[in-house]
Formats: C-alpha cells, structure tokens, sequence
C-alpha cells in the first residue's frame, strides 16, 4: 500500500489514488488538521453514484455539488482573491480565479469533467497565491483515467468523459512540468472502487 495512505481512513486506498508534490500531505496533516479532517470526512462519505455518472450534463456536475456542498457545510467557501499590484502609485488589479473551496490557508479545487485548461488554471492560481503567502497548500480532486474505461464505458456515456477532459494523466504532465511552482500540492483521484450502482 502506498505509504501517503497511512494517514487516510481505512479502505481509502480502494476508492482513491493519492499523489503529493512539495511535501503537501505533511502540511497539511501538520499545520491544517481541520482541514484535512474535513477533506477526509466529505471523501470517506463520498460515492460514485451511477445515477449522477449519466445524469445530463449542465454547469456543475453532481460529483462536483456533492462535494462542494459537503465541504460548505464544514465552513469552507467559494473564494476568489482580490490582488493588485502598486507600481509607483498606480495600482494595477491582478485578481485570480475563483477557487471552487477554501478554509484558512486551504485551496481547493474540483476537476471532473472540464476542459484540460481548467488544470492549468487551477495550478497557475496555486503557484501565485502561493506564492503571495495567501495559501499554504493547494488540493485537487479530479477523477482516475481508468474510470473511462471500467465505470463509462461501460454504462454507454464515455463519449461525455472524453480524453481530453479533466482526468490524472491529463494533470500529471502539467505538475511533473512545473505548472504549481513551489506550491504544495495534493491531488486526490477517485478509483473505480468509488462506483456504486444505485
């Protein structure tokens, strides 16, 4: 079992792959208990729903609501930073994106099925708050590639999961590339282990 699973709750590894960049999951576990309980709790509670893998398509997915909802209801936030820059006087507005879920120094983000750019974005937020000193660590859930071939597929709907939408092989490069800068990140894939059929 991958060592990183060692501070997850038991059967974590069955539902979700863990990777780590710049030391994150000790921060985290470190600095943000809160946080981390929090992100652990909503996680552990989570399922792959075969109702909400086919259900049609709209601004936000049902994953993506589960978990934002969960999250809100802990004390976390949509957040988008306001940042400017003074240059001899003249301040210059340099505002971010918004960032789907935060909670004191906690940044995260969820990317089930967007266009891949939506990864660049997220990790060039990361880098520069980070940056900044307005976060300490960064966290994405995203889903597993081989959810494509195991869960949609299968139940007819891989066309609306399409390779070149948000998934792990798609944000490994991006990371490995330098796309987070300095920025401690965590990234959090749901497995095919996470599927049930309701």
């Amino acid at each position: 079992m991958n060592n990183l699973f060692r501070h997850f709750p038991r059967g974590f590894d069955d539902k979700y792959k863990i990777l780590e960049w710049n030391s994150a999951l000790a921060i985290l576990t470190t600095d943000f208990g809160e946080q981390f309980a929090d992100i652990c709790s909503v996680l552990n509670e989570f399922q792959l729903r075969r109702s909400d893998v086919v259900a049609g398509g709209g601004s936000k997915s049902e994953v993506a609501k589960f978990l934002d909802n969960r999250l809100e209801d802990l004390g976390w936030s949509e957040y988008k930073f306001e940042i400017s820059i003074d240059i001899d006087g003249n301040k210059i507005s340099a505002p971010t994106h918004k960032i789907d879920c935060v909670k004191g120094k906690v940044a995260l983000d969820i990317e089930w099925n967007n266009k891949t750019e939506f990864y660049d974005r997220d990790l060039n937020n990361f880098r520069k708050l980070y940056d900044l000193g307005a976060i300490s660590v960064g966290v994405i859930v995203t889903r597993a590639t081989e959810l494509q071939r195991e869960v949609f597929k299968p139940l007819g709907v891989g066309k609306k999961y399409g390779a070149s939408t948000t998934h792990l092989d798609k944000l490994i490069p991006k990371v490995e590339g330098g796309g987070n800068g300095g920025c401690p990140l965590l990234v959090i894939a749901v497995k095919p282990g996470a599927y049930v059929n309701d």
